[in-house]
């Protein structure tokens, strides 16, 4: 299956593992990339010196292209960028900032840069400032997501017809029927995040990974707008918060009752009920935990499936 993305990453499908914080670690970025898929790790959790232990591991456990993913507002960023190239890793993602602010001097040093957008003007923006390609993310994504809330349905073919470069979809995608929706809307490939959350090598506690099978429709929310939009399983930190609305809490009151390392208490460390449980709404979707190359097999399974019936129509 040879496509923009295939050729730009040197892949053999055009499937990227999110690099989600919590549970993309060097076992499921390694674990991906062996399946044909491109593995990312999750630098947003890691400390400097813990991102280079990962990817030292993930490039004795694969031989294959794999990625670290950036979010930009992390305050050691330099530190990170500097690991990053000096362990050799030739792709990366950025998300949560200016493109501009690293897209150029990672270029220049001979690395492929991708950054992750929910609307059609920063994806505009982000060719501007000369990323190699962008991810266009609707807002049924786990995690940090856009305010605008357009779906992934909308977002793409808006995007599409936009910008030239290859472009990857997000959102809600967890099969490969969603993965030939978003090509037929002009995708050139796709970024999943919560199937591989439900997968055996994420890091994620054993908890959050039940916690995500047992999920059904309705059982998530973008909420938080005012700090930055995140989609969260509702639990009583999530009842915390819609409580702290109904009050009338300021930005300042949000920030003290988010605290710090929410998300870790969660997602890592397996508090169901205190922590910041971020997944996507296609966890109604998701009804076990199986390996990441599982996953990518069966993704593409059923995206010939669904090309055999399109073309019944």
């Amino acid at each position: 299956m040879q496509n923009r993305i295939t050729q730009l990453f040197r892949i053999e499908y055009p499937i990227v593992q999110a690099g989600m914080v919590w549970a993309s670690g060097w076992r499921l970025a390694s674990a991906v990339s062996n399946a044909g898929g491109l593995g990312l790790i999750g630098a947003g959790s890691m400390y400097p010196e813990v991102l280079r232990e990962h990817i030292l591991k993930c490039q004795k456990a694969t031989s294959k292209p794999f990625g670290v993913n950036v979010p930009m507002l992390y305050p050691d960023i330099d530190q990170l960028m500097n690991i990053i190239e000096e362990m050799g890793v030739k792709i990366v993602f950025t998300s949560a900032g200016n493109p501009k602010t690293w897209t150029g001097h990672l270029k220049n040093r001979g690395i492929t840069v991708v950054h992750v957008v929910s609307s059609v003007k920063f994806a505009e923006k982000a060719q501007h400032a000369g990323v190699d390609a962008v991810v266009a993310e609707g807002f049924e994504a786990g995690g940090h997501n856009g305010r605008d809330e357009t779906t992934t349905l909308t977002l793409i073919p808006a995007v599409k017809e936009k910008v030239s470069i290859p472009l990857l979809a997000a959102g809600g995608i967890a099969s490969g029927s969603a993965m030939l929706a978003a090509m037929v809307l002009g995708a050139d490939g796709v970024q999943v995040g919560s199937r591989f959350v439900a997968s055996e090598e994420a890091s994620s506690h054993p908890n959050f990974k039940q916690k995500v099978v047992e999920a059904g429709e309705g059982d998530t929310h973008l909420t938080l707008k005012e700090l930055a939009p995140v989609r969260l399983i509702k639990n009583k930190f999530y009842q915390d918060v819609q409580n702290a609305y109904s009050q009338g809490a300021s930005v300042p009151e949000l920030k003290e009752l988010l605290g710090r390392a929410r998300a870790k208490r969660g997602m890592f460390e397996g508090d169901m009920e205190e922590g910041e449980l971020e997944i996507g709404q296609v966890s109604a979707l998701i009804h076990d935990i199986k390996p990441a190359a599982q996953i990518v097999s069966d993704m593409l399974q059923e995206f010939e499936v669904a090309k055999d019936r399109v073309r019944q129509l």
